[in-house]
């Protein structure tokens, strides 16, 4: 295969030499005639295909005898994406050759093989997603636009009407996927650490959020802990989340300094990243033998720490700089002790920015008390409570910004 034809693919672009040359080895050529069908509304689908030449109808079925052109796609885009992240799901509309038509087709198998070796497959992938859902959005205006200027056509009234419908049932299902793969990524269980019991949360404000945690094994007696916060909110602060926690899970089973990870990782975002994002991160190391917990803060929330005797303790702390902005950051590094029966709380601002009716900022004292208030039951039964205080102050105002929580609770020497 040409490997030069290949990288004029927009997703492929970033792949070089033998990158390309693996990636050519999972990719099958498909000819098609004119007006012959790649694939059918209705029917299972685990392949993706990217388009070499020709083009590509994609069309919807209104009934029986009707059909509606969504898109006509071109050389160097693709069609059949959904297929790459759950290959059991049906097509939501048909594909159709518009002439002689020439792409490569890639299987949901050979796909999860090539993200072993080049993760960054999936952020383009889902980053093209987010440009192409941003130019339905786009499209779907333009047309209420023009369909405005024909009220008095009664045929074109159903016909946006159609087209509208359409496109939001195609919205709607690629948020429910970039809603799924973010969940994926979320800590499908909470750790077991003898001494130490754990809870944690992320409520999104939209569909998807820029908030994260983590909790990443490191050894038997050593448990990573990261709480973030990515700038803005939606598709494209998940998709930097997503990229933020994917290099720290790599660079903490690497470097043991917490502020060394994230130096690390400040590095990759600046290199990967050019949407002027950043994010805010606390990642710590808690020693089950010790009962410490040393952390590196780069512009993240301070931790609140409690003894066993619902007392809140001061926490030392010094400047810290987000990631993902500067090349040199200062973080702050700090080891606290979590007592015996202690508690020690994480999260991201969304918990503290809540806005009531009143306009009325929820606030750190109200978090204080909310926390402390509920310190006698189980570290999940906490984040469950605090996040219920917070939700009963802002009532019906929405949510304005994510709002992650992750407690640790020390059960060392407790009756």
């Amino acid at each position: 295969m040409d490997l030069e034809r290949l990288r004029q693919i927009p997703l492929f672009a970033s792949l070089r030499g033998p990158d390309l040359e693996q990636l050519s080895c999972h990719l099958k050529l498909i000819e098609l005639a004119d007006q012959d069908t790649l694939f059918q509304e209705g029917e299972r689908g685990d392949r993706f295909y990217a388009i070499l030449s020709g083009q590509v109808e994609i069309s919807k079925a209104l009934n029986a005898s009707e059909s509606y052109v969504l898109h006509v796609r071109q050389p160097g885009e693709f069609v059949g994406e959904m297929g790459l992240f759950d290959p059991e799901s049906q097509r939501s509309a048909t594909a159709r050759a518009i002439g002689p038509l020439c792409l490569l087709e890639l299987g949901y198998d050979q796909y999860q093989e090539l993200l072993k070796s080049h993760p960054a497959l999936a952020y383009q992938l889902v980053r093209e997603l987010t440009l192409r859902l941003r130019q339905s959005d786009s499209a779907a205006i333009q047309d209420l636009r023009q369909k405005n200027r024909m009220l008095t056509l009664a045929y074109d009234e159903l016909k946006a009407a159609q087209a509208q419908l359409v496109e939001k049932e195609k919205l709607e299902r690629e948020l429910q996927v970039a809603r799924r793969i973010q969940q994926s990524m979320l800590p499908a269980t909470l750790p077991a650490m003898p001494g130490f019991d754990f809870g944690a949360l992320m409520l999104p404000a939209r569909a998807v959020g820029g908030d994260l945690f983590d909790f990443v094994p490191l050894s038997r007696e050593r448990l990573g802990i990261l709480v973030g916060d990515v700038s803005d909110k939606g598709v494209p602060a998940a998709l930097f989340m997503a990229l933020a926690r994917s290099v720290l899970r790599v660079e903490a089973q690497r470097i043991k300094s917490p502020a060394e990870v994230l130096r690390r990782v400040n590095q990759h975002l600046i290199a990967m990243s050019q949407a002027g994002q950043f994010i805010t991160l606390l990642y710590g190391v808690l020693d089950r033998r010790s009962g410490s917990f040393s952390y590196a803060r780069a512009g993240h929330e301070l931790p609140i720490l409690f003894d066993g005797q619902g007392q809140r303790l001061a926490v030392s702390f010094e400047d810290g700089m987000m990631l993902g902005m500067f090349p040199d950051v200062q973080i702050d590094e700090q080891t606290i002790q979590v007592p015996p029966g202690g508690t020690l709380f994480l999260h991201s601002d969304g918990a503290a920015d809540a806005i009531n009716a009143s306009e009325e900022r929820y606030g750190a004292e109200r978090l204080y008390a909310a926390i402390q208030s509920n310190l006698g039951g189980s570290a999940q039964g906490l984040c469950q409570a605090v996040l219920a205080n917070i939700q009963a102050y802002h009532g019906a105002v929405p949510q304005a910004d994510d709002i992650t929580m992750l407690v640790i609770r020390s059960n060392r020497g407790r009756l």
